[in-house]
């Protein structure tokens, strides 16, 4: 039988290198690759239900995000999967829906399988309650939204920052009733996009406290049909917006359809997708989107789960990465 010691031979490495491998350890990709490709050469197969006794703990980790259909969130798990892989860690996907009640449930699931480690994308920045996995525990990395005074590693994008780029852009390109159609209130994400696009109308001298300003921003659910229904309200206001800013990708679908059956269309009435569509460009007009380090979101996310799930005892740590604005015809600018 293969044993640890023939799979370190083969890879020129110690048996405690192979251990750590398959055990979630901190180990440099070049030597878990090795490792791997020795044991998979070999033919050998870590006793998976062993290892997890002598750990008191599973080798699988979970990752809780809120709508798998968003484009957003599948590239996000597939970099956490990607990292997991590594160290031979395996990923449950759990879709939340966005309702804390379904969260909930798979966040106690988790605890009670005794997961290796949680990543979470939050339903709610209030509601959300990490507290029963650290009490235990249990390493949480929050991804892309934080709850509100959860003592934990995440990795965040600079929303405000994004939002701000986006008005911004919009404001250069001409428009000046400019809209915006965030996701739902209390969650972290629609809050910091909406302030960014407040910020940008503050500087550019507008009001956006002002109750004509505040008409023009509508919350909606972070789905197509949210989107399409915030837009027919806009559209019927006695003066409609010029532009919006669309607080995520599915939204921003929602929005071109309620101008189609509007018989309007971009740049006359510009639109700024926050997140990217992969057809964005290839759709005409095309459209102007702010691009998310999604793929960057998760697999950073995995690994300082991976770096905790070892023992690190370092102060926690938040990464922030930027997004890129890519400025294309759906914002050219009013006609005429």
């Amino acid at each position: 039988m293969v044993t640890i010691h023939d799979v370190a031979r083969a890879a020129g490495v110690s048996p405690a290198t192979v251990s750590r491998v398959f055990n979630g350890g901190n180990v440099t990709p070049a030597r878990a690759h090795s490792v791997q490709q020795a044991a998979a050469a070999l033919g050998f197969a870590p006793n998976r239900v062993a290892r997890s006794l002598r750990k008191q703990r599973s080798s699988v980790i979970g990752l809780v995000i809120p709508d798998i259909g968003n484009p957003f969130f599948t590239s996000l798990a597939r970099g956490v999967e990607d990292a997991a892989q590594r160290t031979s860690l395996s990923v449950v996907l759990c879709n939340s829906d966005e309702d804390t009640d379904k969260e909930r449930r798979y966040l106690e699931v988790a605890l009670g399988e005794q997961m290796a480690g949680v990543i979470v994308a939050a339903a709610s920045r209030d509601r959300t309650d990490l507290g029963p996995l650290i009490e235990r525990g249990i390493p949480v990395v929050a991804v892309d939204r934080r709850p509100h005074e959860a003592d934990v590693d995440a990795v965040m994008v600079d929303n405000h920052h994004g939002g701000e780029v986006a008005t911004r852009h919009l404001l250069k390109s001409g428009y000046r009733r400019i809209a915006c159609i965030t996701g739902p209130e209390g969650a972290s994400t629609s809050e910091e996009r909406l302030a960014g696009y407040r910020a940008a109308l503050r500087t550019a001298g507008h009001r956006p406290e002002s109750a004509d300003a505040r008409a023009h921003v509508r919350h909606a659910d972070f789905r197509v049909e949210g989107g399409r229904l915030a837009m027919r309200e806009l559209l019927a206001m006695p003066e409609p917006p010029d532009a919006v800013f669309v607080a995520n990708n599915l939204m921003t679908i929602g929005v071109l359809e309620a101008l189609r059956e509007a018989g309007q269309e971009p740049p006359d009435l510009g639109v700024l997708s926050f997140g990217d569509i992969p057809w964005a460009s290839l759709v005409r007009p095309s459209l102007t989107t702010v691009e998310l380090p999604s793929y960057e979101l998760g697999r950073t996310a995995a690994e300082l789960l991976l770096q905790r799930m070892s023992g690190g005892s370092s102060a926690l740590q938040t990464v922030v990465l930027r997004t890129t604005l890519h400025a294309r015809e759906s914002t050219a600018g009013p006609r005429g």
